[in-house]
């Protein structure tokens, strides 16, 4: 099982974890609630038989002075007490403005009214009120208290991604830099060996051909050096016609390559265009997404680059007849390590995003992919 896709079953269980914590703080909330409201409600059946109690004048001094004490008790229900016919007798526990006027408690008995049926005052001899009333405060602000704790919670766990994808993205950002600057220091040294043996097979005119083979390989090894050297510092980009930029790539590769992989460029009217870049890390760029595509073509295929140059941007399409990509494939291809290869770091297309996106301002993504068909890389620059 390959690192992404542990990362993604460990990103998926932490997913239904925080899904699961919520449900179950949701439940618990609701059911609190509810329990709550219960007992609010009982608190106003009491609270109303206390009402009768002293409207009917028949408890003893004592009951009287316990029926007043249920009466003051009840700071927190907001209650509204009717006529019949609707007409406001009395309110409690509500928050009213110093300008209050009766619209604005008709308002508030409206809501209440939607809430449910009323609670029946018999008052005897046939009087009777009705008393409406509405959840306290307290059980508000415990309705709001999930959503409020979820979101507090989603806040917290949305910084700390940011902050630990910050973290890791500057130490990738040195570990390519390390790597970079060590692979090319390591490299200098028997580069600088090689083109002394190259020299000296000159002077003796012995193989010439073997010289000349080795010289230009030596010649590949100084410019991979040169490559990794510029990693991690800002590289000088140069007005460059394109075309010719990655003609003199794709002929390298064409020579390295088996006869029945063909790559053909496709300049349309804009053979001359310019662009800034820094040629040699472009060049790296065009043929990892060439070797890439041969890998994907298994020794036979088309590769086609076509160029356009809509909108004051330079847009530039690398198309093969590969085994193409899965969707969810167009994003995770770019990350450090992610490989569909056997063999391999995964670097190629990470370092390749890099250097179009960090260092040359441009973009770099996959156009479009069928599995079995094919697929299509697009880098975009600005134009000159």
């Amino acid at each position: 099982m390959s690192f992404y896709t542990h990362k993604r079953i460990w990103k998926l269980l932490l997913l239904i974890g925080a899904i699961t914590i919520g449900f179950f703080t949701l439940v618990y909330t609701d059911n609190l609630t509810k329990e709550l409201k219960e007992e609010e409600r009982k608190s106003v059946e009491i609270w109303i038989q206390a009402i009768k109690q002293i409207t009917q004048s028949s408890a003893g001094e004592d009951e009287l002075g316990l029926t007043l004490e249920v009466i003051s008790q009840n700071t927190t229900i907001p209650i509204i007490i009717v006529e019949a016919d609707t007409t406001i007798n009395s309110h409690r526990n509500l928050r009213l403005p110093k300008d209050t006027t009766e619209q604005t408690l008709q308002h508030l008995l409206d809501k209440m009214m939607k809430n449910g049926e009323p609670l029946i005052i018999d008052l005897g001899g046939d009087e009777i009120q009705y008393l409406y009333y509405d959840d306290s405060v307290l059980i508000k602000k415990l309705e709001w208290f999930p959503i409020i704790q979820l979101s507090v919670v989603a806040l917290f766990i949305f910084i700390a991604y940011i902050a630990f994808n910050g973290a890791r993205k500057a130490e990738q950002d040195q570990v390519w830099v390390g790597m970079s600057k060590e692979t090319a220091h390591q490299l200098g040294t028997p580069t600088s060996s090689l083109l002394g043996w190259v020299d000296l097979l000159k002077l003796k005119q012995e193989n010439d051909e073997i010289a000349q083979e080795l010289e230009k390989d030596v010649e590949r090894l100084q410019v991979i050096t040169d490559r990794f050297s510029k990693i991690g510092s800002k590289p000088e980009l140069n007005e460059q016609p394109l075309i010719l930029a990655i003609e003199e790539i794709i002929g390298y590769l064409k020579r390295r390559t088996a006869a029945n992989i063909h790559i053909k460029i496709n300049a349309g009217d804009i053979p001359y265009l310019m662009v800034n870049i820094n040629k040699v890390l472009f060049q790296w760029v065009v043929e990892n997404i060439c070797k890439n595509a041969v890998d994907a073509m298994k020794g036979s295929g088309t590769i086609e680059i076509s160029i356009a140059n809509p909108n004051g941007h330079v847009n530039i399409d690398i198309s093969d007849t590969g085994k193409g990509l899965a969707r969810k494939q167009f994003k995770t291809i770019f990350k450090p390590g992610y490989t569909t290869k056997l063999r391999g770091w995964g670097l190629g297309l990470s370092l390749a995003k890099r250097i179009i996106e960090g260092y040359h301002g441009g973009k770099l993504f996959v156009k479009e992919s069928e599995q079995g068909k094919g697929t299509t890389f697009r880098i975009t620059l600005p134009k000159a």
